[in-house]
Order: C-alpha cells, then structure tokens, then sequence
C-alpha cells in the first residue's frame, strides 16, 4: 500500500515575534516549509504527503506551497486541530491508506534524504522510531525549589526531533484510543511518548542530525540560513 508523510505546519509562530507564520518565512528565499516538503517529494520511499495547517491556511498553504512548488505527492492539504495531537488524528485519517506513515514538524526544514533512509532501515523491524540526536551539554534535574536533585547521565540522553515514524495501524489504533479519552490525563508531548505510553511498545532511536533544528525564534532563523548556505555550497561542489 506504501508509505505516507504527514506534515503538520499548524503553528501559530508567536514566540518569532511577527505577523508572518512562520511555515511561510523565508530561508534562502524559499519558505520554511517547502524544505521539508521537497524532501519527502524527492525521496523514493514516500508515495503520497498530507499537509495539516490551520483551517485558515488551507487554500494559502495550497496555492502558495503546493502549486507554486509542484508537490505533486502531496494529496491532501487538512485542517489540523486544537492540539498537535489532533492535528496528527486529522493528518492520519487523510490518509488513504498505507503501510507506514512518518509524522513530521514543518518548522524542521532541514531533514535530508538519508534520515529518511536511515528509517526505513529500521521501520519496518521495529514498527515505531523516531529520530534524535545525543545530548551535548551535562543535563541536570531540578526540585520543584529550584536546586539540583540529580545529574542525568548525559551518555544516554537524546534530544528528540521528527520525523517519527510508524507502522500506520499501530499509530492510527494509539491516536484512536487518545480521541476516544481512553488515557485520560497523559500529556502528550510527541507522538513517539503516545506509542510508548498506549501500546507498550519500545521505540527505537535513529540518529537524526544536529541541524535538524525546529524553527521557533528569530534566533533560530539565523542559525537556518546558515545551515541552508551551507547546504548549497555542498551541493554545488558535488
């Protein structure tokens, strides 16, 4: 049946401080969320994208992303939910259907194609995993006044990022159960933690990259055009 990715490009961009969502911010002249796009277009292990924004970014998200671009794999274009947990539900449902399905955050413009490959080759033995990379600063927890209660060790810590990727059936029964209020009081954070905590089911991490940054401040912005000149003077001397 083959496999889907959905995107979700929901957010609301408020902490960027400025009028522009961010999905539609500029990074070496192109949007935030074409780079994320275009490499689920060019990658030959996704067949069809769902894009989930918000209900009044529908026709924008289509006519300003998808057609200006070409994304010819891209299916769908959903409005997402009032959680990012719903928005993902939405994104699922969109799906016609498929063996697996990789959930990604539009705002990380720079996941590239042997992450992706990097999944697949293990997606299918383990049915849930997500990409991440280690920590590299000393992780400290906190007490609820503020003092140090203990030292995590930094050697099995991993910052999360997405894609996350799953066995459809396995995610769609997990965000079925979350819809029907059958975990009442689980914050859910990731799609990775839903799996973890409904199924029981082990996820496994696959190394992701540290310029899979998610785009959240204007800081965050300069550290993207950075990257992206990087990419393209690799790109060029290839």
């Amino acid at each position: 049946m083959g496999n889907a990715a959905i995107v979700l490009a929901g957010g609301n961009g408020s902490r960027m401080h400025s009028e522009i969502k961010k999905q539609y911010m500029l990074i070496g002249g192109k949007p935030v969320l074409f780079y994320s796009l275009d490499t689920f277009q060019k990658s030959s292990i996704i067949d069809e994208i769902i894009l989930v924004c918000g209900s009044e970014e529908v026709n924008r998200c289509k006519k300003e992303i998808v057609e200006k671009y070409g994304f010819t794999k891209v299916k769908k274009v959903v409005a997402g939910g009032k959680e990012r947990h719903d928005s993902v539900w939405e994104g699922l449902k969109a799906v016609g259907s498929c063996d697996y399905v990789m959930i990604h955050d539009g705002a990380r413009p720079f996941i590239d194609q042997n992450m992706l490959e990097r999944i697949w080759e293990e997606l299918p033995k383990v049915r849930a995993c997500t990409v991440g990379m280690p920590v590299k600063d000393t992780i400290k927890l906190s007490d609820i006044k503020g003092f140090v209660e203990q030292t995590l060790p930094r050697e099995r810590l991993w910052m999360i990022q997405t894609p996350q990727a799953f066995e459809y059936s396995l995610i769609c029964q997990a965000h079925k159960r979350l819809a029907e209020g059958k975990m009442q009081g689980l914050k859910v954070t990731d799609d990775a933690m839903l799996v973890e905590s409904m199924e029981n089911l082990p996820v496994k991490l696959v190394e992701g990259s540290y310029e899979n940054i998610k785009i959240t401040t204007p800081e965050d912005l300069v550290l993207a055009e950075a990257i992206q000149k990087k990419r393209s003077m690799e790109d060029e001397m290839a």
